[in-house]
């Protein structure tokens, strides 16, 4: 369930309108022509552009994808050898022969999306079929003389028709009224040759590419070669026509475009060959995919290649779509690839480093950045390149760099793993060597903190601070200052902040001074620090500190926080604060943080970047440094374990105003079985039963970060928010007319517009109608008036009958007397049932009839009476409140029967791990409950801990392989201050709630 453009150090509107004066001079008005400005900045670098990549392994049928289309909706479609694939963003939902609605035939040769909205497939015999925008089918089997062949091609004319390329052996149309036309091409004409594509312009004529050169269908109906006074080469030619019109044409490495009836050069194309596919993008420039050199791109950057290390090339590009969001789409046969431009950029070892594990990050006063890594020290020029500083430790080899730091006079300081110390001399850059032979401590220098007005340079090492100045090492003595690993320096005013894993020392001349962080929060490791104003913020295991006029003020997990341990906080020029972090880097807003710390404001709203915005890996490193900055372009850069990411906080205004994503219905069902729910018409539902809606939100940038909102018109008051869930399901609607609108947003984005809607209509039920109500009323008054007669009936024929009855009574007392002495004998027998069955109506009522274990009225009797004999006794008594994690998912995955027979085999396991003088009890759903008599806490602990590893031991539930159970749980021992039962359950309670919000699969005192 996305990348910038990467931003170069020579200036650059320079270096864009020297590249467009170049492209400029290649091209003739209006090829490809863009604004400089505006052309830098919509479209960065190739190179900058994130890419990702589906094969059959990630759910498409077939790893060759010969065409990519998307409906008007927003789906994407892709033709495959295994049928039509349709794509949402999350799910590829697979169309083939057994499917319904089905193909006639697996292997779908093209796609096309014509004026209304409606999907054109064809296949490899020859077949057609169309999806129109409401979801209905239609289909045209070949007719012949139409050959029994994949159709390469579809293309409508302004007549209607749907030009049809049959592989091999010529064109055809299927005419508006639904005749397939086949014009087998006259002799000499080598469609025998044919490539993958044909184009119809806006004259209705038909161009086809062939391996033998250029075919056009003219407006006389004829099929010929074009002529030689075109200037094409009788070799591959690939021809496609624009968004706009145009009609390009690629043959013989060179790029023209049709003027007229004259094709027209446009670029030379040193070195591509064998064109495969092509598209224009929304900003002009041209996307060419080729037969086995991988994918490129002609604009305002030149002639580009995405390179192999970032796009193996996987045989020939078939395909090349721009979807509605600019991502450009090229299926391949070797796989899908979605090339979208992102908030970050990167840079890794394909772009020049020396490695990927990047520790710290510097800009000298020449505006060039210093990268320090495992593999070494490099620096990036202003224009962009990238060199390696030729740094070498005592074996020859580059060191391993842990922190950089440049000093009053420029120069550049780099503390490496076990290497000492270099400096790089500013200008000269000639290299110094401080390590174990100048007295500087054995070990790392993690950090380096140049003196504040000063040419020293202090050092964080294992064995504490050290300082360098005029080439000597100096350790000072000062009592109170660490003598273990140092994790974080800043020089600022007076002193020196040292981070270390034990807290924050402060050196004031000859006083050091330490802060508590363990005291708020329980922070220990410090990794930053950052003086803005009077306040000095302070980045630990624990989130951030501030400390102003002597008091320290935290903003961590319980504010807002996402992760606990944050690395290095970075202001921008524009109020965002930029947050590293093992788990991505963090941005908020520096007001809202302040609020926060001042307590005004509750909780602090943070959003998070990883490798789907554009990092090339989402750990940023820390207990190093700089592990980021703030250049002096106004870019944020931060060290990772995958190389350096960067990005423009400017570029948050674009990616904030992306359009939020269409919301669609992808399915309705009525209890569980699929209804046809497009088209005008309103739906109408019977009453009383399940209705189920399926929808998705359509971007394929943030796909499993959409949020969705739903209003039942006719029921809802407004829109509830449903977070990231995809159905809605409603159960017992009252009968009336309900409109369902679906609407769907960005993570901080606006809500979608008009969103999806669907109407329908609930019928009333048998009883709920008016006619049957009033039958009912006139049946229930006939009825009353024929009990009426009928008792008056019964009364006269009563009383003729009761003298006959008085002398017939008389003579059978005797008889009578005998069988009510029968019947005493029977209700004796009756009796004796009736108390069995009270017995077992009695153990019903005290035992869970699913597990076996007593239940919530049998538990809370037990813990009444063990209760009120523990406070006599004053023997201890331990309630153990237990809920299985994430059993809902087990219900939603493997359903409600597996669920069912968990929670048996949980019971098994907890009387299992009870005594006979213990209580299990299941107290309803996923909860249970556990009370331990004459146990302590620590044997209570014992206990829990057993049937946690029982739990986790057990790797069959349900008989289900790698399906794993654990349970989260609350644990109390009665005390004094227990003066109810229940309130020693809500102890274990509380404790349980805590066990959960903590991460589950845990045990917490109460």
């Amino acid at each position: 369930m996305s990348s910038p453009p990467r931003r170069a150090w020579f200036p650059a509107r320079v270096l864009a309108a020297w590249l467009v004066l170049l492209w400029g001079a290649c091209l003739p008005p209006p090829a490809l022509a863009a604004d400089p400005g505006s052309a830098a900045d919509a479209t960065p670098p190739l190179r900058d552009y994130a890419i990702d990549m589906w094969t059959s392994r990630n759910g498409l049928p077939h790893n060759s994808l010969r065409a990519i289309a998307q409906t008007p909706e927003g789906h994407l479609w892709f033709a495959t050898w295994e049928g039509l694939v349709r794509y949402n963003g999350l799910d590829f939902i697979v169309y083939d022969r057994g499917s319904t609605p089905g193909l006639l035939d697996n292997g779908v040769g093209a796609l096309h999306v014509d004026s209304d909205g409606a999907l054109w497939i064809s296949d490899s015999r020859g077949n057609v079929l169309r999806r129109a925008l409401d979801g209905r089918w239609d289909g045209w089997p070949r007719q012949a003389p139409a050959p029994e062949v994949l159709i390469q091609a579809m293309r409508k004319d302004s007549k209607g028709r749907l030009w049809l390329l049959y592989e091999g052996r010529g064109v055809g149309y299927l005419s508006a009224d639904g005749e397939f036309v086949f014009e087998p091409p006259p002799p000499g004409v080598p469609m025998g040759m044919t490539h993958t594509w044909m184009e119809v312009d806006a004259q209705d004529r038909v161009w086809v590419g062939t391996l033998d050169g250029l075919v056009v269908r003219g407006t006389d109906g004829v099929l010929r070669r074009v002529p030689d006074d075109y200037g094409l080469s009788h070799g591959v030619v690939w021809p496609y026509r624009a968004p706009d019109g145009v009609l390009w044409i690629v043959a013989d490495g060179a790029l023209y475009r049709l003027q007229g009836d004259r094709p027209q050069l446009v670029r030379r194309l040193p070195g591509i060959t064998h064109a495969t596919a092509m598209l224009q993008d929304r900003h002009g420039d041209l996307w060419l995919g080729t037969e086995n050199q991988g994918l490129f791109r002609v604009g305002n950057h030149g002639v580009e290649h995405m390179p192999d290390a970032r796009m193996p090339p996987r045989g020939r590009i078939v395909s090349l779509l721009e979807d509605a969001e600019g991502s450009i789409w090229a299926g391949a046969n070797g796989g899908l690839y979605r090339l979208r431009e992102t908030l970050f950029s990167s840079y890794t070892r394909s772009d020049g480093l020396s490695g990927d594990y990047a520790r710290a990050l510097l800009e000298d006063d020449r505006g060039r950045l210093w990268i320090g890594g495992a593999s070494g020290l490099d620096r990036m020029e202003r224009d962009g390149r990238i060199a390696p500083v030729p740094l070498r430790n005592r074996a020859g080899k580059p060191p391993s760099i842990l922190s950089l730091a440049r000093d009053g006079a420029g120069d550049v300081w780099a503390g490496t793993f076990g290497d000492g110390v270099f400096r790089i001399a500013a200008g000269s850059d000639r290299v110094s060597h401080f390590d174990a032979a100048d007295g500087l401590p054995g070990g790392n220098v993690r950090v380096m903190a140049a003196d504040h007005g000063g040419h020293g340079v202090w050092l964080g090492t294992q064995r504490g601070v050290v300082r360098i100045e005029d080439g000597r090492v100096q350790v000072p003595a000062t009592p109170g200052l660490p003598t273990g690993l140092v994790t974080a320096l800043y020089s600022a005013d007076d002193a020196l902040w040292i981070g270390t894993i034990e807290g924050v020392r402060v050196l004031r001349g000859d006083g050091v001074q330490r802060l508590a962080l363990d005291e708020l929060g329980g922070g220990r490791s410090v990794f930053g620090f950052l003086q803005i104003g009077n306040a000095m913020w302070i980045a630990s295991d624990r989130g951030l500190y501030r400390y102003r006029d002597g008091k320290l003020a935290r903003v961590g997990l319980e504010q807002g926080m996402p992760v606990d341990t944050v690395f290095q906080m970075v202001p921008d020029r524009l109020g965002n604060v930029w947050i590293s972090s093992n788990r991505g880097v963090l941005r908020t807003d520096m007001r809202a943080l302040e609020d926060v710390a001042d307590g005004r404001s509750p909780k602090l709203a943070v959003e998070r970047y990883n490798e789907i915005d554009g990092m090339s890996n989402a750990q940023a490193n820390g207990s190093t440094g700089p592990s980021a900055l703030l250049r002096r372009d106004g870019t944020f850069w931060v060290a990772t374990a995958g190389g350096v990411s960067t990005v423009d906080p400017l570029r948050l205004l674009r990616f904030r105003e992306r359009l939020p994503p269409p919301a669609v219905i992808e399915g309705v069902s009525v209890d569980g079985v699929p209804v046809r729910w497009q088209g005008t018409q309103r739906n109408s539902l019977p009453g009383g039963r399940r209705v189920t809606v399926d929808y998705v939100g359509l971007s394929y940038l943030m796909s499993d970060r959409i949020r969705y909102r739903t209003w039942l018109e006719g029921l809802d008051k407004g829109w509830i928010e449903r977070g990231g869930q995809r159905s809605v399901e409603f159960l017992g609607l009252p009968p009336g007319d309900y409109t369902l609108h679906i609407s769907a947003a960005h993570p901080g984005g606006h809500w979608s517009g008009s969103g999806a809607a669907w109407s329908f209509t609930v019928e009333p039920r048998l009883w709920q109608r008016r006619d049957v109500q009033a039958g009912a009323v006139v049946l229930l008054l006939l009825a009353l008036v024929a009990l009426y007669r009928y008792l008056i009936h019964r009364h006269e024929t009563r009383s003729i009958r009761l003298a006959q009855q008085v002398a017939e009574r008389t003579a059978d007392l005797r008889e009578q007397a005998e069988r009510l002495l029968a019947a005493n004998q029977e209700k004796a027998a009756l009796a004796e049932r009736l108390r069995e069955q009270a017995d077992a109506f009695e153990r019903q009522a005290h035992e869970d009839p699913l597990t076996g274990l007593p239940n919530r009225r049998a538990f809370d009797e037990g813990l009444a009476r063990d209760f009120a004999r523990s406070q006599r006794s004053g023997q201890p008594l331990c309630l153990v409140a237990l809920d299985i994690d994430h059993f809902k998912r087990v219900n939603d995955t493997w359903s409600h029967s597996v669920g069912d027979q968990v929670l048996r085999e949980v019971a098994r396991l907890l009387a299992a791990s009870s005594r006979d003088s213990d209580l299990p009890a299941r107290l309803g759903g996923e909860e249970f409950a556990l009370l331990l008599n004459d146990t302590t806490l620590e044997e209570a602990e014992l206990v829990c801990m057993r049937l946690r590893g029982l739990f986790h031991s057990q790797r069959s539930w349900a008989g289900i392989d790698d399906l794993r159970v654990t349970f989260s749980a609350g644990l109390a021992l009665l005390g004094p201050g227990d003066r109810t039962p229940t309130l020693l359950f809500q102890r274990a309670d509380k404790a349980l709630y805590q066990a959960k919000s903590e991460g589950r699969d845990r045990i917490c005192l109460g």
